[in-house]
């Protein structure tokens, strides 16, 4: 199948096969065959998009919420009547196993319904008791237009995040994906167009970097949100800074869990285990490191390296597959390397540590990856790897897991397995991470804000909070006159 529709290529990595200056073919990492052709946007264009979308904003912010809402959930409506051929698509970009497709479509749904349910309260004005006579309350107003730069892992999870809380804020919005997932961008588009959105209202916008910089730095962008790594996040906040507009920025991850020694070890194994490998790893708060109490560190192996051995690579087309080929071409690549790096320094390797086909000889796989006798010297427990990999350390404490844990410029989560929640509730509070986990991880509650420290990222999503990057705040101090 080849697609053709705006899009425009990176500069940065050899990800996609290249054809010409303003052209990327765009491969299915399973079958290596094209999958669909973007083509760079040129500046007029580009200056068009935001000119609609500025446009759209001016109508769009004297909306009332229950329109605002009526339309949003006509969008839902819309989208959902296609799931199916949204999911097929997402596989056939990135390679997720289609049964992890369709469920990213379903709860795309229900996160946006649930970012709905909140709407009212989180732009309710809050009314402040009078002071000697003057009436005193806080109002929230949209923001402006805002750029959406998601990534190609959760391409529509990850855009949903922004664009109801937007929208329903009175705001317009461009949404720029990954080339690696851009008919996502297109489909959100194709959605919202069939929800008799107004024109402008949301568009897919695919550009190269420039074409982002120059959005960006137009006057009528308001807000920016990006998704992706920290080499990407540090270039667009160099980018906002020149126009002091706000930019939440969700950036990588190396997250880590603790199996303490009262931990159901079973459970936890089943637990960090799918969070090491859904989507092959490639998320970014997919647990990267494992820390197991020494009392119950051989048991924690003995049933975790089952359930590393028992996933089965295949067509992600297939039900059956359970991990899908690596999304991107360098990145088995990355993986070997620290793979390397680790077994020099004295890891041992109990299955994967290799790219592999799968049976039919098919799809640039990396082997799930099971590492032991792991160490702080080494990049796999450091270093964001984004695949289906994972390294385990023994620790002889709390305090010593802590410390590790901590030990990472990176602070997305953290999950601690115990059946002791006194020890949990200690122990949650030592993590220098936006969201603690206790016997549960990689999971997104869309009432709980989703926030990273240090090179996490800053800003956040999700929960009433979210609605407050999409909004400005004004205060009325009122002495109302008498006669």
């Amino acid at each position: 199948m080849i697609s053709m529709h705006r899009s425009i290529k990176k500069l940065d990595v050899p990800r996609l096969l290249r054809c010409f200056s303003n052209k990327v073919l765009v491969d299915n990492p399973y079958t290596g065959e094209i999958f669909t052709e973007v083509v760079e946007i040129d500046e007029p264009a580009m200056l068009q998009l935001v000119d609609r979308s500025c446009t759209a904003f001016k109508s769009w912010k004297e909306s009332s919420l229950p329109d605002r809402i009526a339309l949003c959930r006509q969008f839902i409506s819309s989208f959902e009547s296609k799931g199916q051929v949204y999911a097929e698509q997402i596989s056939q970009q990135m390679g997720k196993p289609i049964s992890q497709s369709i469920g990213e479509i379903r709860t795309t749904i229900s996160r946006a319904n649930a970012m709905i349910l909140l709407a009212e309260n989180a732009l309710a004005d809050v009314e402040l008791s009078d002071v000697n006579g003057i009436q005193r309350r806080i109002s929230r107003e949209p923001i402006g237009p805002v750029l959406l730069l998601c990534p190609w892992n959760y391409p529509m999870l990850c855009a949903i995040n922004g664009i109801i809380p937007a929208i329903l804020s009175g705001n317009s919005v461009l949404v720029k994906q990954a080339e690696r997932s851009s008919l996502c961008a297109d489909a959100l588009e194709e959605s919202f167009a069939a929800a008799n959105a107004p024109k402008g209202l949301l568009q897919a916008f695919h550009g190269s970097h420039d074409r982002v910089a120059h959005a960006i730095a137009h006057p009528g962008i308001a807000y920016v949100n990006f998704t992706g790594s920290v080499q990407g996040g540090q270039s667009v906040y160099k980018t906002v800074s020149d126009r002091f507009i706000d930019v939440g920025l969700e950036l990588g991850g190396k997250d880590a869990a603790y199996i303490c020694a009262d931990a159901d070890v079973a459970s936890a194994a089943a637990g960090v285990i799918d969070g090491a490998f859904y989507n092959s790893g490639q998320s970014c708060c997919a647990v990267e490191r494992i820390y197991v109490h020494e009392a119950v560190y051989d048991s924690f192996i003995e049933h975790a390296l089952p359930l590393v051995k028992d996933y089965k690579l295949g067509d992600p087309m297939q039900t059956s597959t359970s991990l899908g080929p690596m999304a991107q071409k360098n990145a088995a690549s990355f993986l070997s390397q620290q793979i390397k790096q680790a077994e020099s320094l004295g890891a041992r390797i109990l299955t994967g540590g290799k790219p592999c086909n799968d049976q039919a000889g098919k799809g640039r796989f990396f082997a799930p990856t099971l590492a032991v006798n792991c160490t702080h010297e080494m990049s796999l427990m450091v270093e964001e790897s984004f695949g289906p990999v994972v390294g385990v350390m023994s620790v002889k404490s709390d305090d010593e897991a802590i410390k590790l844990m901590n030990d990472s410029p990176y602070g997305l989560t953290a999950s601690i397995w115990t059946k002791n929640d006194i020890r949990a509730d200690s122990l949650g509070p030592l993590l220098n991470v936006g969201t603690i986990y206790q016997n549960r991880c990689d999971y997104l509650d869309p009432e709980l804000p989703w926030s990273g420290r240090k090179a996490s990222g800053k800003g956040l999503s999700l929960s009433h909070l979210a609605y407050q990057s999409f909004t400005k705040t004004k205060s009325y101090n009122l002495r109302r006159w008498t006669t």
